[in-house]
């Protein structure tokens, strides 16, 4: 029987209804440690003799796609690859097929839950209230605030919707500019330097760079606002978490919002980040709800009958 090896968290630990597609048609499922984020080692030995890979955000490496031996296609259940060495996997024919656009309203609604407890404090009132403390921090109103989306694809233009919806206005910037998206009158592409410079929010919405590079280091963070706040709910490696630090330490940001990492659970120096009170962090939550994954598994899940038969 073909193996098809299953990784990503929510599947690993809940199951889901759309794999019994798989089953039936004939393949055997092979699935990494429940609820848990498989490592390169543990990959290298589940990937021997599978065809077919439905992966997570886990790190598919060079060593690991040597050892896929019988790999045909993987099949992200969500829209970033950046996790995959993709020079590899074409040396080696292996197809890789992406669950464009289905966790966006979930990253989405995340981003602009933020937003709103950025701007308010909530954690830190709600940590204080059950700790019977009476301790309260003055917030700021979003309406007439800009909020400046880097990267416009369907999560970034699901977050400029909203914002609009809440009385913000929204400045997008991105590689690839869609004429057709108009949203409204308070939304306007501009260069990534004025977007950085006249925010009053920044979200980040992109992929991560294969390089590794971020797009937001110490000289973006000095052009920035006084006080301004930072969301990442894209990956990890595209902001200066040292830097961040550093700005929120100098009161040169307010605040900073993530719920992405280069290691999960986070492990170092990331720990030492969230601990932070001027930093809201969650586990990487953003596409996790019951409509995203319902979403990005059934997906996933077509994609590799698609393809494999």
């Amino acid at each position: 029987m073909k193996k098809i090896l299953i990784t990503p968290r929510s599947l690993t630990k809940d199951g889901h209804p759309a794999l019994e597609k798989l089953r039936k048609a004939g393949y055997e499922l092979v699935f990494s440690k429940p609820g848990q984020m498989p490592t390169e080692e543990e990959l290298i030995e589940l990937i021997k003799g599978c065809i077919g890979y439905l992966a997570g955000v886990e790190k598919i490496t060079k060593s690991v796609l040597r050892n896929a031996d019988e790999l045909k296609v993987i099949s992200r259940n969500g829209a970033g690859i950046d996790n995959i060495d993709i020079d590899e996997a074409k040396r080696r024919n292996i197809r890789i097929f992406r669950a464009e656009g289905a966790n966006a309203r979930g990253v989405a609604e995340l981003t602009i839950g933020f937003i709103l407890s950025l701007a308010r404090s909530i954690p830190f009132h709600d940590s204080r209230m059950k700790k019977t403390l009476w301790k309260r921090k003055k917030g700021i109103e979003i309406k007439g605030k800009t909020l400046g989306v880097i990267g416009c694809g369907k999560i970034g233009k699901e977050v400029a919707e909203m914002a609009l919806g809440i009385g913000m206005n929204v400045l997008a910037y991105d590689i690839y500019i869609d004429k057709s998206f108009k949203p409204g009158d308070k939304f306007r592409y501009t260069t990534f330097n004025e977007l950085i410079s006249k925010s009053d929010i920044i979200t980040i919405h992109m992929p991560g760079s294969q390089d590794g590079r971020p797009v937001i280091s110490p000289d973006e963070i000095k052009s920035m606002k006084k006080g301004a706040f930072l969301i990442n709910t894209a990956r990890a490696n595209l902001v200066d978490t040292r830097a961040v630090i550093e700005a929120l330490d100098k009161d040169i940001m307010n605040g900073y919002a993530v719920d992405v990492y280069l290691d999960e659970p986070p492990v170092g120096a990331e720990i030492d980040l969230i601990q932070r009170e001027d930093i809201i962090a969650t586990p990487h939550i953003g596409g996790y709800t019951e409509e995203s994954v319902n979403r990005a598994t059934e997906a996933a899940v077509d994609n590799l009958l698609k393809y494999l038969g």
